[in-house]
């Protein structure tokens, strides 16, 4: 097939490189023409992957309306602050509907809305479908061709196992399926909320420790607010919940672990965020979760310190302190309520 992947950064120009070993043709649109050139020109793209050949069966393109010209399947690799504004554009370049795979990782601040949402409300009669991929992956790995394995969801399965075709490597990636739709995308997204705190509590010093506990803790936050919104909450326990949850709380690879890292070793935010040069969608996720939270009533100990740090100025040392001397309570609790119901 041929397929536009919307976003030259590290994971849209990862994933371009498994499309391509499958023998695909990918269109790779990024809007930097001097990038475009770089990786159609010398076959890399030093910013985002450095030391890395790309595959012939990637071309850059600069024009968003060539890239999609005649497509029928869009990957969309952008950050999700920018996501709506590139279907707006994507909307105005097209006739006929399209499938649209989202590899970002967020909840939208104020809408609450997950990325398949938002993807809906902007595409109406021009989606045929979307699907999710998500999971324990990082693009610097991929790139490098070693084992890693994801998670693709949709409404429609029929849709998430064409994908799961599309992607399937099998040397170095596999794909699974999964139908929970909301509990891939909340898995996904809030991980990199607990990946910030297990960096404030490594650049703290705190060990491994108070990481696992974070970890551990983190994971039940997150089911608490996935089953609140419908979610299975076995999906938790798989690539996207406490698979995605491990590699990025554990790998320096990982920028929502460096930027927390950073947030510990006493770094203002606003300092963190422009030494990354990389987004942190964890950051924009902490609000949206904090807010949704409130919204819903579901306890969030974790992301409610996270959030006064990130936004009220909280020291991380005071944050994690206040979460040791939380009212005591029964670790089962979590998961008695969740199968109550």
């Amino acid at each position: 097939m041929e397929l536009a992947v919307l976003g030259a950064g590290s994971w849209g120009t990862a994933l371009s490189m498994v499309l391509a070993d499958n023998g695909h043709t990918v269109r790779l649109w990024g809007q930097r023409k001097e990038q475009i050139a770089e990786i159609n020109e010398k076959r890399t793209n030093e910013k985002y992957l450095p030391g890395i050949s790309l595959p012939e069966g990637i071309v850059g393109y600069s024009s968003l309306g060539d890239a999609l010209n005649g497509m029928e399947t869009v990957v969309l690799a952008v950050p999700t602050k920018a996501i709506r504004d590139v279907l707006r554009k994507v909307r105005a370049c097209i006739q006929t509907p399209i499938t649209i795979v989202s590899v970002s990782k967020g909840i939208e601040p104020d809408t609450h809305k997950r990325i398949s949402e938002v993807i809906e409300e902007e595409m109406g009669p021009l989606l045929t479908d979307v699907v999710i991929l998500s999971g324990p992956s990082h693009a610097e790995e991929v790139s490098l061709r070693h084992p890693t394995t994801v998670t693709v969801s949709a409404k429609n399965m029929e849709a998430a196992e064409r994908i799961q075709d599309l992607f399937m490597n099998p040397h170095y990636f596999r794909v699974y399926t999964n139908p929970d739709l909301i509990g891939v995308e909340i898995g996904g997204a809030l991980k990199n909320i607990i990946a910030l705190a297990a960096g404030i509590t490594d650049g703290l010093g705190y060990g491994d420790n108070a990481k696992a506990a974070l970890m551990t803790r983190g994971l039940a936050e997150i089911a608490r607010l996935g089953c609140a919104l419908g979610a299975n909450p076995l999906t938790f326990s798989g690539l996207t919940g406490i698979g995605d949850l491990i590699v990025t709380c554990t790998s320096v690879h990982s920028r929502n672990w460096r930027a927390g890292n950073m947030l510990g070793k006493g770094k203002p935010l606003a300092e963190v965020l422009e030494n990354m040069g990389m987004v942190v969608e964890g950051v924009r996720t902490t609000k949206a979760a904090y807010q949704l939270a409130k919204k819903l009533g579901v306890k969030m100990p974790i992301t409610e310190v996270l959030y006064d740090v990130l936004f009220n100025g909280k020291d991380p040392k005071e944050g994690a302190d206040s979460l040791m001397a939380r009212v005591k309570t029964h670790e089962m609790e979590d998961l008695v309520n969740i199968l109550g119901k």
